[in-house]
């Protein structure tokens, strides 16, 4: 399977579309070019790493209008806009839309391989989270009902003699429990539980 990020490059004009394929293709970056944004909803891999470098002004469906429709279909790539008729205005609307960054044409080679360079980087990050996230979500899957009622009662702050008295049954019952949770989560602290209860199951630590 080919892991390399893909910039993907949305743009109605076919020149500019050459240019900029030809100018991150020089660099050895993979690149898939589109010459509308309905091409690019039919024929992305969302799960590809990567970016997406967008037109902002295009016929039928406009950058900004495919960031809506990527947003609906839960598709997610830092987003450069670049434009030839920007203005604060443009600007403001394409940031507040969720963009990664906003060029105005024409722009220099080396900003816009820099900038690519950051959105990349930046999806690398944020997949990596979400794996990581995913990881989680399927260890806490792998709790019982009343070893995750323990670590709840963990995670809130409560010490192993408290949750015993609590919930009726020996210390040594809660140890073996608080062990079992340890191993399964593969975790080496209760910092490290908090943690991860926390970005896995941030409501499990709400009601804590």
């Amino acid at each position: 399977m080919n892991t390399q990020p893909v910039v993907h490059l949305v743009d109605d004009e076919p020149i500019a579309r050459k240019t900029l394929t030809q100018l991150l293709s020089s660099v050895g970056m993979q690149v898939e070019a589109y010459s509308s944004a309905q091409e690019f909803l039919d024929n992305v891999d969302g799960n590809a790493c990567g970016c997406l470098v967008l037109d902002l002004f295009m016929p039928n469906i406009s950058g900004l209008d495919l960031m809506k429709i990527m947003h609906e279909r839960g598709l997610s790539f830092p987003t450069i806009f670049v434009t030839g008729h920007g203005d604060v205005t443009t600007a403001v609307r394409a940031m507040k839309a969720g963009a990664f960054d906003y060029l105005e044409k024409p722009f220099g080679h080396q900003e816009l391989l820099d900038r690519v360079n950051q959105a990349i980087s930046e999806d690398q990050r944020t997949r990596h989270r979400v794996r990581q996230i995913r990881d989680w979500g399927q260890r806490l899957g792998l709790l019982s009902d009343r070893e995750r009622q323990v670590m709840t009662m963990v995670v809130a702050g409560r010490m192993s003699k408290e949750i015993a008295a609590e919930l009726g049954v020996s210390l040594k019952t809660i140890e073996r429990h608080r062990s079992r949770i340890m191993e399964k989560l593969q975790v080496g602290s209760v910092a490290e539980l908090v943690r991860i209860v926390m970005a896995a199951e941030p409501e499990t630590c709400m009601a804590a």
